[in-house]
């Protein structure tokens, strides 16, 4: 459910369950974070999903068994944020619940118009994951957050845009060509270059309160 293609430094790592709308299980999690810690390496890294819908966010069976919780999904936004090449989410449609945590933790995000973003835990009674709030505050402002996080509001694309929770929005047939093309400077630099320069960027953002609890 979790395919990875390479091609030119750059790792496409593809949410491959479009039947459930991409919704989240316990094995793609964990697949998901080893794929990360293994691409170590890649230049870049494209992070999008089949189908028309990014991701429904955890999976309803798995959230009955103890998922919403689990810390799996803290585990695989550290391995996002660690990534020392360009990571980008290419959000082929709706972004919701826990999915927003890797989405979050990549460099740049860019969006088809359709897409739409909620994160909907205050109405099913979980806590965000301990790092989202601080990274969603980070893009979009604190009212923003709790906008999404507290008031349970759906941003569409253009606002998201506004807010600046996505960098762009493109035709899904043109997603993941721009995602490469952004990409491109990237994969041309050396790897050292390149993690530099993004470690620069990330000591210009606000210290992250300590993680609390789900």
């Amino acid at each position: 459910m979790i395919d990875v293609a390479q091609a030119d430094g750059i790792w496409t790592v593809t949410l491959n369950r479009p039947d459930k709308a991409n919704a989240l299980t316990a094995h793609m999690l964990r697949d998901l974070a080893q794929t990360m810690r293994e691409a170590q390496a890649a230049r870049a890294v494209i992070l999008t999903g089949a189908g028309k819908v990014f991701s429904a966010g955890a999976d309803l069976d798995a959230v009955r068994g103890g998922l919403a919780v689990s810390p799996q999904w803290e585990e695989l936004s550290a391995a996002v944020s660690a990534l020392p090449g360009l990571s980008i989410a290419a959000l082929n449609g709706t972004l919701a619940g826990g999915a927003m945590g890797m989405a979050l933790a990549c460099d740049l995000r860019i969006a088809v118009p359709r897409a739409t973003f909620f994160y909907p835990v205050m109405k099913l009674g979980f806590l965000p994951q301990p790092s989202d709030p601080h990274r969603l505050a980070a893009l979009i402002g604190p009212a923003r957050a709790k906008l999404m996080l507290m008031a349970g509001q759906r941003l569409g694309a253009e606002e998201a845009l506004q807010a600046g929770l996505i960098e762009r929005i493109v035709e899904a047939d043109a997603l993941l060509s721009e995602a490469r093309a952004l990409a491109a400077d990237a994969v041309a630099a050396s790897p050292e270059h390149a993690r530099q320069i993004k470690e620069m960027c990330s000591r210009s953002l606000p210290l992250a309160p300590p993680a609390g609890h789900f």
